[in-house]
């Protein structure tokens, strides 16, 4: 069975010029790095920061939601799907897709990854795993707070209907949190990661696994990875001021952008209107 979302890529338009998404379609994708780490742990988890320490440490980039939410959102169609397949039973997603999703990542993190634990460590089974984690009530505030917020955005679900980016992340997030969270995480959110943690745990053998807390900082990531430890401080990022002033940047920039389509094709339309004015009246003379 065919993959129903990325097969239906639609072509960016030439007038998105207010944000800097990409368009590579990943199925034309194949993997030309190997995948050496697989971060597990669920978002706000201090993943963002994870991300940037790998990146740092040499890993040839670390993919992460914002690598298909602000960088290249027709990765969203191939998350969708992988989605698809996992909880509805729709289509396939095995090694072959994981390669064109994530070919030229040494390492991932964050979600919508971490749904896919089991299905990662078995495609790559040489890959090191890393399960950060923090204290599940101050975890569930901060998604609350941030992911889920994204989740609900009226002004999210009202870009996504017009922008182009928007209309593939804004469904595979909701796909996402209604998969993996079953439908309620205000209610079932701590559970399930709670679950998520112990599925980690037991698909690793504690030799490949690192439970790791961000505010450990360099020491037990280095030791882990058998990498020197950098002499520069530990990145942090994303704290709930920065998600927040970023989704409302991006929610404009979006509208800023179909603004200038519907502008330019209005232009577009004038000029043709008048051309075949002109045409009209010349052979009615």
């Amino acid at each position: 069975m065919s993959l129903i979302h990325a097969d239906n890529l639609p072509p960016q338009p030439i007038t998105d010029i207010f944000t800097s998404d990409t368009c590579i379609d990943r199925r034309k994708c194949h993997r030309t790095v190997p995948m050496k780490v697989l971060a597990l742990g669920v978002g706000r988890t201090g993943t963002a920061s994870l991300r940037k320490a790998l990146e740092r440490l040499g890993y040839v980039k670390c993919y992460h939601m914002m690598s298909a939410s602000v960088e290249n959102p027709p990765d969203c169609l191939m998350w969708h799907d992988a989605l698809c397949a996992k909880y509805d039973g729709v289509g396939e997603f095995g090694r072959k897709e994981w390669d064109q999703l994530l070919g030229d990542c040494q390492a991932v993190c964050d979600w919508p990854a971490c749904a896919f634990a089991k299905e990662l460590i078995e495609a790559y089974p040489n890959a090191k795993v890393i399960l950060s984690t923090r204290d599940v009530d101050s975890w569930h505030a901060s998604v609350m707070k941030t992911v889920h917020w994204r989740v609900t955005d009226p002004e999210h679900r009202f870009v996504s209907h017009f922008s182009w980016a928007a209309s593939m992340y804004y469904p595979m997030l909701n796909k996402f949190f209604e998969t993996f969270f079953r439908g309620d995480f205000p209610n079932k959110g701590k559970q399930v990661y709670l679950d998520h943690v112990a599925e980690v745990r037991s698909l690793v053998p504690p030799e490949r696994l690192l439970e790791y807390q961000i505010k450990d900082g360099w020491g037990p990531l280095c030791e882990f990875l058998g990498e020197e430890v950098p002499d520069t401080p530990f990145p942090r990022g994303n704290d709930m001021a920065d998600f927040f002033n970023r989704c409302r940047t991006r929610n404009r920039r979006q509208m800023m952008n179909v603004a200038l389509q519907a502008v330019t094709m209005g232009g577009a339309l004038l000029a043709t209107g008048v051309a075949a004015a002109m045409v009209f009246k010349r052979f009615t003379r």
